[in-house]
């Protein structure tokens, strides 16, 4: 709906083209709501109709033109008022002029680029969206339709185990594992933890989640942690020479893909920590950066090159340009 004070004679849908089965998911709006909206991901087409309903029937609606658009946009919310686009088409549906009853347009986008995916976070929002406009003298009527966009990846083979190492001289010394340092969004974290040197006394010891949300640049650069997850790996003192088991299923937290710099704007980045407390309620981290990327639920040809194509813009990694050849391969 549109709510103009005077003078509103006219109604804007948007129906998309696909809509009836197009698959939709739950995205957070920004007053930490979920609601559902069409998914699409990057390369796909983005086309339907825009249907215009005269409010009284028999009365012209004057016009400067009608046009919708396709705009892809980040909004920092320390900075309200600017609106950073990193796409906006533009197609023109009707030249200045009057409509005497309701009418409908078709839209295409053709292959739209939607590099990045969209995100609701504490400090910034990266939004999709459409945008029907009737222009008028006074008061334009403009109706917007949010979409969501996922992107999918695919990593090489080459994903290399974590090691580390905490160590209080003398005093402490652990090492642990980890089976890889990159994680699609349904994997399971599996590792294990070996105690080689215990002089102090541990009392607790878990591995948290943590998502650092990174917005601006220079002296106005804002970090906000939020801790997502955390896994209680032992109540009570271990003893030298033990080892204890991890697995950590993220399909059950709220997570989207690693961020690294989307639009010199913002970036989401993952880390583990490991935390250990002493009985004297002294508290030990150590902390490392996972990967998380995107895998489509069902790999269809026509998007595995593009999702080639987006591990080739995230990554940047020959191994990545590998993957993209081998699908060029497959597809033929």
């Amino acid at each position: 709906m549109s709510f103009f004070s005077f003078g509103q004679s006219a109604e804007i849908d948007i129906v998309l083209n696909d809509g009836e089965t197009r698959k939709k998911v739950e995205h957070k709006t920004e007053d930490g709501k979920k609601e559902k909206y069409f998914l699409f991901y990057d390369g796909e087409t983005v086309s339907g109709k825009v249907n215009i309903t005269l409010k009284n029937p028999g009365k012209r609606l004057e016009h400067q033109g009608i046009k919708i658009e396709f705009i892809g946009q980040i909004e920092l919310y320390y900075d309200r008022g600017n609106h950073h686009e990193f796409v906006s088409l533009v197609k023109d549906l009707a030249r200045p002029g009057e409509m005497t009853q309701s009418q409908t347009f078709d839209f295409e986008f053709t292959h739209v680029e939607k590099p990045y995916e969209s995100y609701t976070g504490q400090n910034v929002k990266l939004r999709y969206f459409l945008r029907a406009t009737v222009s008028r003298r006074l008061n334009d009527i403009s109706k917007e339709m949010d979409i969501v966009v996922h992107t999918l990846s695919t990593y090489p083979e080459l994903n290399s185990s974590i090691k580390m190492e905490v160590g209080i001289e003398d005093c402490l010394h652990i090492e642990f594992e980890y089976n890889k340092s990159k994680y699609h969004l349904k994997d399971v974290i599996v590792g294990k933890i070996y105690f080689l040197l215990v002089r102090i006394k541990i009392k607790h010891m878990e591995i948290d989640i943590i998502k650092r949300e990174t917005t601006g640049t220079g002296p106005n650069v804002y970090h906000e942690n939020d801790t997502i997850a955390k896994y209680e790996i032992m109540d009570g003192a271990p003893v030298r020479g033990e080892s204890i088991p991890i697995r950590l299923f993220l399909a059950g937290y709220e997570m989207t893909p690693t961020m690294r710099d989307i639009n010199k704007k913002f970036s989401v980045r993952y880390y583990l920590n490991l935390v250990l407390i002493d009985e004297e309620e002294r508290r030990y981290f150590k902390q490392q950066e996972i990967t998380l990327w995107r895998k489509g639920d069902v790999v269809r040809k026509s998007m595995s090159h593009q999702a080639a194509i987006a591990s080739l813009r995230f990554e940047g990694s020959a191994g990545a340009e590998k993957a993209l050849a081998q699908t060029r391969e497959d597809s033929h």
